[in-house]
């Protein structure tokens, strides 16, 4: 098989107060390793959306100081905890800032979102060789409107597994 089309995968995971939130993203249907023909994954955007968990139209906001933030990671590797970039099972990972005003939720809020690593910002994507991803979520502080869901979207092709590539899999994950 050549490069196939582009094609999108979507998740979602919701924060649960201030506790590590996990949830698999089964890629058994795209991803073959030990057949004839090996099948990999290749990553080429990861759009991200934060959104009130009652409705993506509903504001997110803290009125608490200093604010709140809502922290997201995409692993090839199950975690326990948010991990940091050298990590080789850190595919992307993003966060949420919402800084907090005591006296009014219209005074003093600025929403910031930093996108720490993603695949868009390599020359080729980012390579895939597992069977799941792990999309996870951690919060710390108070949001006003209570639970953030975090989705993403991700623009990826397939294509066959070649020594070139496999080498460079095995250089960058696990």
């Amino acid at each position: 098989m050549a490069k196939s089309d582009s094609f999108f995968i979507r998740a979602k995971v919701s924060t649960n107060g201030a506790a590590y939130v996990q949830s698999e993203i089964d890629l058994g249907s795209f991803v073959n390793l030990g057949v004839s023909k090996s099948t990999l994954l290749r990553i080429h955007n990861i759009s991200v959306q934060y959104a009130d968990d009652t409705g993506p139209e509903y504001p997110i906001y803290s009125v608490v100081v200093p604010g709140a933030k809502c922290a997201w990671q995409l692993t090839t590797q199950s975690q326990a905890s948010m991990i940091t970039a050298d990590d080789k099972s850190l595919v992307s990972s993003g966060s949420l800032t919402a800084l907090g005003d005591s006296t009014s939720t219209a005074h003093g809020q600025a929403l910031t979102q930093v996108d720490d690593m993603n695949p868009q910002n390599w020359t080729n994507g980012y390579l895939v060789g597992v069977d799941s991803l792990f999309l996870a979520t951690d919060n710390v502080g108070t949001f006003a409107n209570g639970e953030i869901d975090v989705c993403v979207v991700m623009e990826c092709t397939l294509e066959n597994a070649t020594q070139a590539n496999s080498v460079a899999l095995a250089l960058s994950q696990q």
